[in-house]
């Protein structure tokens, strides 16, 4: 499709679904049975492995590394030098020495929710989600699942805060009894809802 502009060094399988508008710079790999949305965006140098599912309006920023049956939905932002995991067990040989083959483990699954943001050089561990406009601060090392709005950071990753939908972290304030989390700069208001996430509720 001519609104798609793939650089000529790239490697874009032929087994690939890229969406209209997406754009993938110098020395990208994706490999087969990837699925890429519309107006991606996927920056120099990224390799996304086979069973790859990127929602529309992604950017994946260079350097960054997403291996197989990771999910981002729409909105994600991957920062450079990213990592996404797939097994939490890794070995080179089997018991016996001999090499390991692709039927010899299991890949894990990583879930990032609708405008969650991964910070450059972060490290998810497989078999986790990661909630919707969740921010991972750069360096971090996550280890669990992370909530909706939630902000964590450092080695292994923590909680120590929640951020709107523009990214600006939230300010906590009490209400009527229960906690309700504001936005200073569009003044969005917010709810925790089972102790896990941040419910969006008014201005």
């Amino acid at each position: 499709m001519s609104d798609i502009f793939i650089h000529p060094t790239a490697v874009v399988s032929d087994h690939a679904e890229i969406g209209a508008g997406t754009k993938i710079w110098f020395n990208v790999q994706i490999r087969e049975n990837v699925r890429i949305g519309k107006n991606c965006i996927i920056g120099r140098n990224v390799y996304i492995e086979d069973g790859v599912t990127l929602g529309d309006n992604v950017k994946v920023q260079n350097n960054a590394l997403l291996y197989r049956r990771a999910t981002l939905e729409d909105g994600v932002f991957i920062g450079p030098g990213a990592i996404l995991t797939n097994d939490k067990i890794p070995r080179a040989i089997k018991p016996d020495g001999s090499l390991k083959s692709a039927d010899d483990w299991h890949a894990g699954h990583i879930q990032i929710g609708r405008g969650a943001s991964v910070g450059a050089g972060a490290i998810v561990v497989t078999d986790l989600s990661v909630g919707a406009w969740a921010m991972i601060g750069a360096g971090a090392l996550v280890t669990k699942n992370v909530p909706s709005h939630a902000l964590v950071i450092g080695v292994p990753a923590r909680i120590v805060g929640y951020v709107c939908k523009c990214g600006q972290r939230l300010i906590s304030q009490g209400h009527n009894g229960e906690q309700i989390w504001i936005c200073a700069r569009d003044g969005l208001r917010y709810r925790m809802i089972e102790y896990v996430d941040l419910l969006e509720i008014s201005k």
